[in-house]
């Protein structure tokens, strides 16, 4: 069965805030450090070991900045060249061997399933974050700051699927079931033959 789903094209605003959730998904346990050194300095203070509030600012003034960073860097992509591909508008054509994506009968690209990395279920779409294809051995040599650079804008490429570029109900049943079956989203709990047994009685 192929899955064919209306044109759909990723808008700028909705790419700029799921790439910034999954960000901060996969970093708020840095936010540790600077509640670890606020804290430190309000100890400091308090026993009067060594008084001060501009600490304080610092941490604060650093934090936004880092934050407004890496917003800016997912602002950047929506607007990039490079990335224009993840803002056209696309008819899908999703089976069990890959995902054809079509600007119309003679363009277009294809997703293998090896290429996806993860994907997760939203309350109103599918998020498929998609993978370099290289895995961390194959992936270039850089220094610390650039790798870390790198992985972090990595995961912020990603399919997403609303349900409602689905064309009927059973073809995202068929979608979800795909998903499973490829290890993208957890297993559903099913009622084992014996506890159905067991309930009829």
């Amino acid at each position: 069965m192929t899955i064919k789903t209306k044109k759909y094209a990723l808008d700028q605003k909705t790419y700029i805030s799921l790439a910034f959730r999954q960000w901060v998904r996969d970093n708020w346990l840095w936010s540790g450090i600077p509640l670890a050194l606020i804290l430190l300095n309000a100890i400091l203070n308090l026993t009067h070991v060594y008084p001060n509030y501009w600490i304080y600012v610092v941490v604060i003034l650093l934090t936004a900045i880092y934050v407004l960073f890496w917003a800016v860097q997912f602002t950047g992509v929506s607007q990039s060249e490079q990335f224009k591909p993840m803002f056209e508008k696309y008819v899908y054509e999703i089976d069990s061997r890959h995902i054809l994506m079509k600007l119309n009968a003679k363009e277009g690209g294809m997703l293998k399933w090896d290429m996806i990395k993860s994907g997760a279920k939203t309350k109103d779409a599918y998020v498929l974050q998609l993978g370099n294809g290289l895995g961390e051995t194959g992936m270039p040599k850089m220094n610390f700051l650039m790798g870390y650079l790198a992985k972090q804008m990595a995961r912020a490429q990603f399919l997403y699927l609303p349900f409602s570029i689905f064309t009927s109900e059973q073809d995202q049943k068929f979608m979800e079931m795909l998903l499973r079956r490829k290890g993208l989203l957890p297993e559903t709990e099913t009622t084992t033959p014996a506890k159905t047994a067991s309930t009829a009685k």
